[in-house]
């Protein structure tokens, strides 16, 4: 398997890079679609809404928002979504590109975390 990175999406892309993957359920905030360099926008791997605002106005939760993604991460359309995920690793390196700040804590950083958790092998 290949590298999965982690960058937010405001960072200049790099060919290190590889497939760049957006894995916000909303678009970023003031990047153009062109600018961003994003391969693929994977809206159905990304928090629902009712938990990003959840955390969004609590981001001391951290550890109940990894369990809760976890949760829905087990669903149909967001396990699609990981064996796209997958395909694309097997071919080269991913970054997962989010929008948040908050770059310890974001929904890239519990995904990544999750998956490395299921086997995949991550830099």
């Amino acid at each position: 398997m290949a590298s999965l990175l982690l960058k937010r999406v405001y960072e200049a892309p790099e060919a290190s890079d590889g497939m760049r993957v957006l894995v916000d359920r909303l678009w970023p905030r003031g990047i153009a679609r062109e600018k961003a360099e994003i391969d693929l926008w994977l809206k159905d791997i990304a928090p629902g809404d009712a938990l990003r605002k959840r955390f969004h106005g609590k981001p001391e939760d951290w550890a109940a928002f990894c369990a809760n993604y976890a949760e829905e991460l087990e669903g149909a359309a967001a396990q699609a979504a990981v064996v796209e995920l997958g395909g694309l690793m097997a071919r080269g390196p991913v970054t997962l590109l989010y929008a948040a700040r908050d770059e310890a804590r974001n929904n890239a950083v519990a995904l990544k975390a999750w998956l490395v958790r299921r086997g995949v092998e991550a830099s």
